[in-house]
């Protein structure tokens, strides 16, 4: 394994991606976010995808120079277009805005559409427990899950993530997609060369499957069942309908170098406790609920293996596969030692 400082590696990410043709905003907002995951040990959502999102730079299915902007807007909700572009500087624009008009109104409510992969959901809303506020964010991705009782993809596996301050110590942080388990995993598992557990997809016959590129070309399955499914659906018609993107199934796949450009989209919701309860009000409660949840033994907050993670990196450096790293190092113009 390789073990890289945060800063080296940031430097790697953002360079290999402005190699493939992102522009220096899209390429450092986006290696900060992959890097960030990869900090908090989800390596699915990490650097481990820079050679896709660099295939998708080089053959159009991402436009490198694209650069988000409001479209439509009233004082508590806006609507960003992300033009086709890497979702990341649509993202930080996005949660800007929400802080900014929570702040005035209570509330806020930014939708982007025609947008890209946004990797880890719950990393955009951390400046927004940073600003003593609570978030919410969803978004939808190329279809991966069958409707339920259905037999092809139709929906993605739409993550959706919460946070919510707390007082002098890290948030609770929520953050899930609403298969049995992210795709990324199997991608992470075929660079590996590992076999995935029984329960995590089935192949394009329907069948389970413990074999991560069966898995790929198959469906995921939804956690929870029915009602996973259900959540799924929400989340559909939230990331498209709502705000005009494109369904999961009219996107074409993450996972394949080459294809149509994809037009996703994403939804951040903003709350200042300040315009309910009261700020003081909620943070107090909040350690109380964590009292409580930490009274017994086994129970671990939410977010707080992540953010020991996070931590240990930094001070340890992040552990990387040799040929993932020697991979990226090519693509970021690096040779030699």
């Amino acid at each position: 394994m390789a073990i890289c400082r945060t800063q080296d590696l940031l430097e790697i990410a953002a360079n290999a991606l402005a190699r493939a043709g992102a522009s220096e905003g899209a390429a450092q907002a986006a290696a900060r976010a992959l890097v960030a995951a990869d900090e908090q040990g989800m390596s699915s959502h990490g650097v481990s995808r820079i050679p896709l999102y660099a295939a998708h730079l080089r053959n159009g299915r991402v436009i490198g120079a694209a650069k988000p902007v409001i479209i439509r807007e009233k004082p508590a909700a806006i609507l960003i277009d992300a033009q086709l572009g890497m979702a990341y500087e649509a993202c930080a624009l996005a949660i800007r805005e929400c802080i900014s008009r929570a702040h005035d109104n209570g509330i806020a409510f930014a939708a982007i559409c025609n947008t890209n992969h946004n990797g880890m959901t719950s990393y955009h809303l951390e400046p927004v427990a940073a600003a003593g506020m609570v978030g919410i964010a969803w978004g939808n991705a190329p279809a991966a899950m069958n409707a339920w009782g259905g037999t092809r993809p139709l929906f993605g596996t739409n993550p959706i993530a919460a946070i919510f301050p707390r007082r002098d110590a890290d948030p609770l942080v929520i953050d899930l997609s609403l298969s049995e388990v992210a795709k990324g995993k199997l991608l992470v598992a075929l660079r590996e060369g590992r076999k995935i557990p029984e329960g995590w997809a089935v192949d394009k016959h329907g069948k389970p499957t413990t074999d991560p590129q069966a898995g790929i070309d198959g469906s995921m399955l939804p956690m929870g069942g029915v009602k996973g499914a259900m959540l799924a659906l929400m989340v559909e018609i939230l990331s498209t309908a709502l705000i005009g993107s494109a369904f999961s199934f009219e996107n074409d796949s993450f996972f394949s170098e080459t294809g149509g450009q994809m037009r996703l989209g994403q939804g951040f919701l903003v709350i200042d406790p300040g315009a309910l309860a009261g700020s003081a009000p909620f943070l107090d409660r909040i350690e109380v609920l964590a009292a409580a949840m930490l009274a017994d033994d086994d129970v671990r907050l939410p977010g707080a293996r992540r953010f020991a993670l996070r931590d240990e990196a930094r001070n340890n450096g992040i552990k990387l596969p040799d040929a993932l790293y020697a991979e990226l190092r090519a693509l970021a113009g690096m040779t030699g030692d």
